[in-house]
């Protein structure tokens, strides 16, 4: 993911002529499903150097509110409201000026890299910003980007927030409709009022610090858990490379094994990278994911608690009757068999516990000072996993972001 378009104007249609406009040479093909219309656009190399290729993903409001494009986008969009209201400001009337702007949203497009880094991305983002009034939801380390850490820029793609409240402007253009001059669309609910109470008390007994501004997660009316197929093939995926990372099983032997199961097309491109050469750093780095399979596990009923969030899990401690690998074990017998997953509300209530949890770290580490009675390492991990299976942002697994 390069970068997030928000804009009160709508119009795939203006999206692929500029597309057209900056790169005359592209082939692009287009396709559409439920939730968004999509554009693929190859840029074709020289010689023998590989073209590049990246992916646009649109949606917009149709103005009922009732279709999947509206309920998605608006779901989405209250997330995004009450993200940007949680974080600190040196500007304050930029970051309020944002927040009206959030309000006349109408459409959402993203650019994602499919192929190689297009380095001169930013002669298609900047006549998009322009040309749609847009704000940016932007990722680190890309050619446009003006803050190391997640962060908002304007339709000249200066900097309007990051999560420390840094701002480079000091006004930002909003066009705000009277109907939308009161936030009507970002009330809570009662199931989100209480499962904020109730992790409070959690923070409390554990003595740890507690944002009163930090906003509600979804409710549980927004939110749409993944199945249990899609779980518990998540889980064959990562406890694969996780032996690999313990050096229990080659990579070699890993890719056999998940293509001989038919689930070559679950693993991730970043799993791929992995599995593709497998240094001791990366190794180092995914046996993190224990932690996302115990939660996984939890979810299909497999772990029966969490347990406390300054312990590491111990995977073994999961019988092996109920682990997805293992002698005379197949992957489709583990898929398939009938689970009770756990319900929305105790999910919810991990993902608005650890997102709390989460935040309580980023503090005390931007504030260079120790956190109580908490692992910040096994915090991102287990808040990695819950948003991912809370479908946090629409995103796919490598995408999944622990905002806070």
């Amino acid at each position: 993911m390069i970068c997030t378009f928000y804009s009160s104007q709508v119009g795939f249609d203006r999206i692929l002529t500029l597309i057209r406009e900056v790169y005359p040479k592209s082939d692009i093909a287009t396709s559409s499903d439920e939730e968004s219309r999509i554009a693929i656009i190859d840029l074709k190399g020289v010689l023998l150097m590989p073209g590049k290729k990246f992916r646009i993903s649109y949606r917009q409001l149709n103005g009922d509110g009732e279709g999947a494009d509206d309920n998605g986008l608006k779901n989405n969009l209250n997330g995004l409201y009450n993200y940007v209201r949680s974080l600190p400001a040196q500007n304050q009337q930029v970051k309020d000026l944002l927040l009206k702007k959030i309000l006349t949203v109408k459409s959402e497009f993203s650019i994602i890299g499919e192929r190689g880094k297009i380095r001169d991305i930013e002669l298609l983002v900047r006549p998009l910003a322009q040309d749609f009034d847009a704000i940016l939801f932007t990722q680190p380390g890309t050619a446009i980007s003006a803050s190391h850490h997640q962060h908002f820029l304007d339709k000249d793609l200066n900097l309007l927030i990051d999560p420390e409240g840094n701002c480079d402007i000091e006004s930002l253009d909003v066009n705000m409709p009277p109907e939308l001059h009161r936030e009507e669309n970002f009330s809570l609910t009662p199931d989100q009022v209480e499962r904020r109470k109730r992790t409070e008390d959690i923070l409390r007994e554990l003595d740890v610090k507690i944002n009163q501004h930090l906003p509600c997660i979804e409710s549980e009316e927004e939110t749409t858990i993944r199945t249990t197929k899609a779980i518990a093939k998540r889980v064959v995926v990562l406890a694969v490379t996780n032996m690999v990372a313990f050096d229990n099983m080659s990579a070699d032997e890993a890719i056999d094994y998940l293509k001989e199961n038919k689930l070559w097309d679950e693993v991730t491109p970043d799993e791929k990278l992995f599995l593709g050469e497998p240094t001791d750093e990366r190794k180092l780095a995914e046996t993190w994911k224990c932690e996302a399979i115990w939660v996984l596990m939890w979810a299909l009923k497999k772990v029966e608690q969490l347990g406390s969030p300054d312990e590491l899990c111990d995977l073994s401690d999961i019988p092996y009757e109920e682990y997805p690998l293992g002698k005379n074990k197949t992957a489709e017998a583990f898929i398939n068999q009938g689970f009770e997953p756990r319900t929305k509300s105790e999910i919810l209530d991990a993902n608005d516990l650890y997102y709390r949890l989460d935040w309580a770290c980023v503090d005390a580490r931007l504030n260079n000072r120790p956190v109580k009675a908490v692992n910040p390492g096994l915090v991102y991990e287990r808040h990695y996993a819950l948003n991912w299976l809370i479908n946090y942002m629409d995103a796919e697994w490598d995408d999944v972001t622990c905002d806070t």
